[in-house]
């Protein structure tokens, strides 16, 4: 028997929630086919299994949260024990089954969750019909006018709360990274409804007092409002998107998403480190002709735009091989220099910032760093990330340009030691040397920041590992190789 354990996903993640179990026992699982979801401060992320064989039992439940590498199922490996294999697999997934609901809290019990459920039954969760997101015989405009989403995801943890109290999920707004609805969601709604008065982060209709994509937003008024439907009364002030000012109110508490405090501790753990800044004009114009010509049938072979941040990632690579103390992670003993070059992205999504890493960036063509950064991408605002999109990060690249930014100061990710922004990139009059002498000619320029961690590098050392990056950027041509 092996044992599966809660894999660890990034440095500064110490623990994870169970958000969906994948395979249930008895269930054949090949090596690296995704087992299950964990959710984290930051991310939703994939699983693969470990192993080849059967999922004989599952040792943590959905929506339990535990530390990384807590064993959470095991997995009889194929060809272990023939006679095993030979057997039903119904046995080993009725034991566990019977196993867990005897060590469920009683509240749970009354519902059995699908992995708990005879094969017999139908799965709650998974019958539009008797789903509570949508009750056979529902009015749907009346679904529609309710604050929240119908469709909200949640664990079944959560499902089985909403079941036990009779509650349909479009009547709760989700505060959980991407809407998803949490149980104290569901527990302030109960209690509001039970005394009147809003609780928490769901006001008296039972929704939040904002419908921001991210979830943030809650208003405590001063006194108790009379229900009402999503949309905010006439009297109601919208100061910016995301943000509704009930009538009489002159400030609204925001609370935290689990991603926006998983951002706060990061980033309050990386302003600790003392921060260097160096920061270069690079002459971009060549690099632009090279995109404007490509691009067309870049997209037309490879289905996405080409970017120019795939060739701002692999200048860093090469800037790297001739700067190894800062393609490193700094420690208390020293600091660690890494041989492979894994390059984290920021991306952007919907309530927040996640950083995953493209590896070995220094054997890849710029096509294929652009292919790898588009694909994780898209994963990234899909949740649908895996376990090795995360962590192994040894320097970072921001790309702030596309939001027009002309000059950013990066916080370093700690615990690597640097990172580079690209700012915009913007036509400006400049000085050109020529044999004829200095004319005046206008140049596509491009600003770049590097922030450098001051324990492990001093500013000569950033200025020659920038230089580097602005010399392979400036030595773009028409033959500069994208595959």
């Amino acid at each position: 028997m092996a044992k599966v354990t809660m894999p660890q996903l990034g440095e500064s993640v110490a623990e994870g929630t169970i958000g969906k179990w994948l395979k249930q026992p008895g269930d054949h699982v090949d090596k690296y086919e995704p087992l299950l979801e964990v959710i984290t401060d930051k991310v939703n992320a994939e699983v693969p299994s470990p192993y080849a064989g059967t999922l004989t039992e599952i040792l943590v439940e959905e929506g339990a949260t535990v530390p990384n590498n807590a064993e959470i199922a095991v997995i009889e490996e194929a060809g272990a024990t023939d006679a095993a294999a030979a057997a039903a697999p119904a046995a080993p997934s009725a034991t566990a089954r019977t196993a867990e609901s005897e060590t469920k809290p009683a509240p749970e019990s009354a519902a059995p969750t699908p992995s708990a459920a005879p094969a017999a039954a139908p799965a709650p969760a998974a019958a539009p019909a008797t789903s509570p997101n949508g009750p056979a015989g529902s009015d749907e405009r009346a679904l529609h006018e309710l604050p929240g989403n119908a469709d909200a995801r949640m664990t079944p943890a959560v499902r089985r709360l909403l079941r036990e109290h009779g509650i349909q999920a479009a009547m709760i707004v989700g505060t959980g990274g991407g809407a998803r609805i949490t149980r104290e969601d569901v527990t302030d709604y109960v209690e509001s409804q039970r005394t009147g008065k809003p609780v928490g982060k769901q006001d008296a209709a039972g929704g939040p007092a904002t419908a921001a994509p991210s979830g943030g937003g809650a208003a405590a008024p001063a006194a108790p409002a009379p229900a009402r439907p999503a949309s905010a009364p006439a009297t109601a002030t919208t100061a910016a998107p995301g943000i509704v000012f009930p009538a009489g109110a002159d400030e609204v508490l925001v609370p935290l998403t689990q991603m926006r405090k998983g951002i706060a501790a990061q980033m309050t753990r990386a302003l600790q480190v003392p921060h260097a800044y160096v920061q270069m004009e690079v002459d971009v114009s060549s690099l632009v002709r090279l995109r404007d010509r490509a691009k067309k049938d870049f997209q037309a072979r490879e289905g996405v735009s080409l970017s120019f941040v795939p060739f701002v990632v692999k200048a860093s690579a090469e800037a790297l091989k001739r700067n190894a103390t800062f393609n490193a992670h700094w420690t208390e003993n020293g600091l660690l220099a890494k041989r492979r070059i894994n390059i984290g992205i920021a991306v952007a999504v919907t309530d927040g910032l996640i950083v995953p890493v493209i590896r070995d960036v220094d054997g890849l063509s710029i096509a294929g760093i652009n292919r790898a950064i588009a694909e994780v991408s898209d994963r990234a605002r899909a949740n649908k990330l895996r376990v090795d999109d995360f962590g192994g990060g040894t320097f970072t690249v921001d790309n702030t340009g596309w939001l027009g930014t002309n000059m950013v100061m990066p916080i370093i990710n700690v615990p690597e030691v640097a990172i580079v922004t690209m700012d915009r990139i913007t036509k400006r009059p400049v000085v050109v040397e020529t044999e004829d002498g200095d004319v005046i000619a206008v140049r596509s320029i491009m600003n770049m920041v590097l922030g450098v961690d001051h324990r492990a590098n001093d500013g000569a050392g950033g200025a020659a590992l920038l230089r580097d990056i602005k010399a392979w950027l400036e030595a773009v041509g028409p033959d500069t190789a994208i595959y």
